[in-house]
Formats: structure tokens, C-alpha cells, sequence
């Protein structure tokens, strides 16, 4: 299903950040592993030493950050022109990411370039399977405000990810813009997913369109236990919905929970379940989980578009985007062919995300929950 770009706002446009990642690797004692990443994109990459690394490790550039990850979730399905973020420029912003970026389309960013700084940066520092995240530079966060009278201005669908004090502050911001009702999709950060933050929560909800946490962060938020199981993740839901998602409570919570899949409560219709679209007979498909959440989102925002609102629908859209995140380490290729039809036909890792869609819709079909 295309988009027709018949209208000149954006669809989708996140407020989130890109950010320049680096990696280190060490076993549970922390000593180096000698594992490496391929750079993103850049075959005359070479990597440097970096002196911040407790374990002076060398870390491989990568293509980061959550917003960035979910307009690519929403590029799949929609246009460059359709689709947006900031990237802040610093002086030390990599050519090889920026050939990335064009790649995926040009017009889909919105640079601000600042010689007097560096390129946000953050180092993920695996020790064994946990996984430690530290910025390594000042970051530069982006408001509503900051499209204000640019191409990304007022667009139909605004995705951020934030604790819920500042998503209150981006509520604000949104509602003082004239002529702009946004669907609002809100992704709690992970480390104010904890029950301190369930009052100011409460408090932004009921101008929260969609609210998606995945199924760890909603429990702990909750304060139930931490194990997900499909039952506490419904439960989760409802306890979310009940709490008044949406004005007059008419929004939505979608938890994201891994291979179980991802659960949907809408005031006035049934819990329903997508399933993931890798199943565990095909684990060999996942091979890094990192951005998968965020690219389900901007997934989920170009379905609404595209299913006309249908939240259920819209995450199956949500699930294939994710699908193609999780299938190699960084953000999936994009790449074109004709199939000798004579029309130019994208493909991500060398698929079709409307293949999948229609394959994901088939397979719900035939368990009867369509």
C-alpha cells in the first residue's frame, strides 16, 4: 500500500535523538573478548582506540539512537518525504553515516550543524550479557518548538521517548502550537520505568495517544513481578487503560514483549495479540535485539497512516519493521529491484516488508484471530 503524498505534513516524526554509538565488549570478569562490530555502512571505516573504555577496548562507530531507529521503522513503509527527525552535526560527524543517511533518503533529516561541538556520542560497554550505556558527550535534546517552521513542522504523528515529566513538557509545547492535534506515541525511557515514575505517568496519560513500554518496563513500573508472562502483560494493559490513556480514555496501550509478541488494549474492544514475526523456531533470524522497540514504533506510526488508524492493524505493521531491525547488528539495508516488472520495488535485507505483512496477516489469519 503507497502513501500518494498528497498532503505537505509529515506523517511521522520522532523527537528523538541520534546519536553516534560506540562498543566495547569484555567477558563477566572483564577481559576483552575480541569481539568487533563492522561499521555501519562504511568499508574505509578505521576504528580508534578510545581512552574513555574502562577496558580500553576498541569501539566500532555505529548508526544510533532511538529516534533514529524509529523513522527508519516508518521509512519502510512510507516515503522520505513522509518521514522525519533532527540529526545534530557536530564537526566530527562521520562521512560514512552520512552516505547512510542519504541512502535511506535525504529529505527524511533535518540537520543542525554546529562546528563548535562534537556529534553525540555514547559508549554501550557489553560485559558479558549486561549491557552498560554511558554518553560520552553533552546531549542535545529536541522539542516540538525546534520544528516549528521548518519541514517537520506539525506532523500528523509525533513519536518521543523520555521520562514522563518531560513527556508532560512536550504535551505542553504541543498544545500551545495552533492547529495541531497530533496522534502522540509515547515510549518510556528505560531507567525511569520504575514505580517513582507511575504518579507523573498518570498525570500525562490523558494526552498520551499510545502508550508502549515493553513488557519489563511495564511490570516494573507496576510493581509486579518481573518475570513476563502473557497473563501479567494483560494484566499490565489493563491496569494502563484503566488509568485514563487518551482523552476521554479512548487511547492505547501496546506492551512490547519480545518473542510473545505484542499486546493491544483499546478502550471498548478486546486484549488482542500480534504475534512476533520471527518465531522461536527461527531464533537463528535474531541476531541483535538493540533498536528493535524503537523501529516498532515508527512501524506502528506508518501503519496508522496506512490502516487509517486500526491500532491492531497497525502493529502488524509495527512487527514487520521490527522484524527487519533484529536481523543484523546496526540498521537494516535498503536496497532496490524491478523483478523485470519495470517498477523499482524497495527491499529491506533483501525482502519485502509488505511480503511479511501480508505473511504475518495469513498466519493470524489461520489461528483465527484476525
Amino acid at each position: 500500500m503507497a502513501d500518494d503524498g498528497s498532503t505537505s505534513r509529515r506523517h511521522f516524526v520522532s523527537l528523538g535523538m541520534f546519536i553516534i554509538d560506540e562498543f566495547s565488549f569484555a567477558d563477566e570478569d572483564g577481559n576483552p573478548t575480541g569481539k568487533t562490530l563492522a561499521p555501519q555502512a562504511s568499508p574505509s571505516y578505521e576504528p580508534c582506540l578510545c581512552a574513555r573504555s574502562p577496558i580500553q577496548l576498541i569501539p566500532y562507530l555505529q548508526i544510533g539512537g532511538g529516534g533514529t531507529y524509529a523513522v527508519i521503522g516508518a521509512r519502510m513503509w512510507l516515503p522520505p518525504s513522509k518521514v522525519g527527525m533532527i540529526v545534530d552535526r557536530g564537526h566530527d560527524f562521520p562521512g560514512h553515516i552520512q552516505e547512510a543517511f542519504d541512502a535511506y533518503g535525504p529529505d527524511m533529516w533535518l540537520y543542525r550543524d554546529d562546528p563548535t561541538r562534537g556529534t553525540t556520542r555514547a559508549l554501550n560497554a557489553y560485559r558479558g550479557e549486561h549491557r552498560g550505556f554511558e554518553y560520552l558527550t553533552p546531549r542535545v535534546r529536541i522539542t516540538p518548538r525546534d520544528l516549528s517552521n521548518t519541514k517537520l513542522a506539525q506532523p500528523d504523528i509525533i513519536h518521543f521517548i523520555c521520562s514522563p515529566s518531560r513527556a508532560a513538557a512536550i504535551i505542553s509545547d504541543i498544545e500551545q502550537e495552533e492547529g495541531w492535534s497530533p496522534t502522540t506515541v509515547y515510549e518510556p525511557i528505560p531507567d525511569r520505568c520504575v514505580p517513582e515514575e507511575l504518579p507523573a505517568l498518570q498525570k500525562v496519560l490523558p494526552a498520551v495517544s499510545i502508550l508502549s513500554p515493553n513488557a519489563e518496563e511495564a511490570l516494573s513500573m507496576l510493581s509486579m513481578p518481573k518475570e513476563p508472562t502473557k497473563e501479567l502483560v494483560e494484566e499490565a494493559c489493563s491496569r494502563f487503560l484503566d488509568m485514563g490513556v487518551g482523552p476521554h480514555g479512548q487511547g492505547s496501550v501496546i506492551i512490547r514483549s519480545g518473542a510473545m509478541g505484542a499486546c493491544v488494549a483499546s478502550r471498548g474492544s478486546p486484549l488482542a495479540w500480534v504475534d512476533a514475526y520471527w518465531s522461536p523456531e527461527n531464533s537463528d533470524k535474531v541476531v541483535e535485539v538493540t533498536g528493535a522497540g524503537n523501529s516498532f514504533l515508527g512501524g506502528l506510526g506508518a501503519g496508522l497512516v496506512l490502516s487509517k488508524g486500526d491500532v491492531r492493524q497497525a502493529t502488524l505493521y509495527a512487527t514487520v519493521s521490527a522484524s527487519f531491525t533484529i536481523e543484523q547488528e546496526g540498521l537494516p539495508r535498503l536496497g532496490r529491484n524491478s523483478h523485470g516488472t519495470g517498477q523499482e520495488m524497495e527491499l529491506w535485507n533483501g525482502d519485502s516488508p509488505h511480503r511479511r505483512l501480508q505473511a504475518l496477516q495469513d498466519r493470524l489469519a489461520e489461528k483465527g484471530t484476525k
